[in-house]
């Protein structure tokens, strides 16, 4: 054997080198590509795409964070800064990876579209990309207005949070006019759903039932997740199936006999029959199911949100009998029984539990639990009484902002 390897490896060599005498090997760098390289029609699907991806991957990873900051799941791991988040407190440090994908998510969005107009000049308004564009930096804004708990935009100082609502409501009704001039009936539809949830955001619940009113019940528009790479994967998919690290157990969903098709979840068994805990190895595993698969996408807009924006516009005014009507048109979508509330005292707690599971993990609750926690009478919510209610300013924007030393 060694005189067959002995004779190869001359072999070889010799090939080698009658290639290397024969042929240039030389090759030539050509550098970075240029930015101005996309300026191009033709890249701009691309940009798009990338507008979507960026906000999918900040809604994925949130979406576990927001589900113990809001009540949704229990932190059954080991993860630190989830038990931070479990506890109630939302460390400056801990959230360094929160701020920085909301804020790519906005800034791609944002910037994407001014090349977008700059590329397509006056071909921009009759692009369905250019809709598209609008929507996504109208959810990106949203996601940012209902977690933290300033706005900081691109360097600058700190301001209201509500500030990433109004830049939302102004790219929501930018998709508007170019989705009913494109006569495209599902993106109008969207662009008035996420104009409505912005509205209702900012206490403006006329015009945001106005525009509630127009969304068909059956809409949904998502935030999209693949197999193709891990970075397009759901993430809550991944802890809660290959890992066990949120856990329905504890929370006030898992009294409900996994009925509810909004809030699906169930127990898992061990080899020998027992309930299975968590990655902590003591807190009961309830698996979520709403997301079965690394694909599973996540709602960014649904019709029947729309239906409890109404009811909540209706219930604010006093119309008691409106507002449970309207639950219970939402709740006949999903084939579920009515409620009844006769009195304001019943009626607001319904509300909170109807939107608690249409909304299920979909980045929603930790919003609503803050704002009914600033109310008083019957919608105030206490859940959130001694807990941050809030994303802070993370601490390498902290620390790298001139503008927030």
């Amino acid at each position: 054997m060694t005189t067959i390897r002995t004779r190869l490896c001359g072999a070889l060599l010799v090939a080698a080198a009658l290639l290397v005498g024969g042929c240039d090997l030389k090759v030539t760098n050509p550098g970075p590509l240029p930015d101005n390289a996309l300026d191009a029609p033709t890249a701009m699907p691309g940009l798009v795409t990338g507008m979507s991806a960026d906000l999918s991957y900040a809604m994925s990873d949130l979406a576990m964070s927001t589900s113990l900051m809001g009540d949704e799941l229990r932190h059954s791991g080991n993860y630190a800064d989830e038990n931070f988040y479990a506890a109630g407190e939302i460390p400056p440090d801990a959230v360094t990876g929160e701020w920085a994908e909301m804020h790519r998510a906005r800034w791609v969005a944002e910037h994407g579209i001014q090349r977008l107009q700059e590329v397509l000049t006056t071909g921009f308004a009759a692009s369905p990309l250019a809709t598209r564009a609008y929507l996504y930096m109208g959810f990106a804004n949203r996601l940012l207005g209902e977690n933290v708990c300033s706005a900081v935009i691109d360097g600058g100082p700190a301001q209201d949070y509500k500030v990433h609502f109004q830049r939302a409501d102004s790219a929501f009704t930018q998709a508007l006019a170019l989705a009913q001039a494109q006569k495209d009936a599902t993106l109008t539809n969207v662009a008035l759903a996420g104009r409505a949830s912005v509205r209702a955001d900012l206490g403006n619940w006329a015009a945001a039932a106005a525009d509630a009113l127009q969304v068909p019940t059956s809409l949904v528009y998502n935030a999209i997740f693949s197999l193709n790479t891990a970075r397009e994967n759901n993430e809550l998919v991944y802890e809660t199936s290959t890992r066990r690290e949120f856990s329905v157990w504890g929370t006030q969903w898992a009294t409900n006999s996994n009925k509810d098709p909004r809030v699906r979840w169930d127990t898992v068994k061990t080899s020998a029959g027992k309930l299975q805990v968590g990655q902590d190895g003591k807190t009961v595993f309830f698996q979520q199911k709403k997301y079965p698969t690394l694909d599973a996408n996540i709602p960014l807009a649904k019709g029947t949100e729309m239906l409890l924006i109404r009811a909540e516009a209706a219930l604010r005014s006093g119309d008691v009998a409106g507002a449970v009507a309207l639950m219970n048109q939402e709740r006949a979508f999903y084939t579920l029984a009515p409620i009844a509330a006769a009195t304001v005292d019943l009626a607001w707690p319904a509300l909170a539990r109807e939107r608690g599971a249409v909304l299920w993990l979909e980045n929603r609750r930790f919003y609503d639990l803050r704002r009914w926690n600033a109310e008083a009478g019957p919608m105030h919510n206490s859940f959130l009484d001694g807990r941050d209610k809030c994303i802070p300013i993370s601490q390498n924007e902290a620390a790298s902002n001139p503008n927030l030393q």
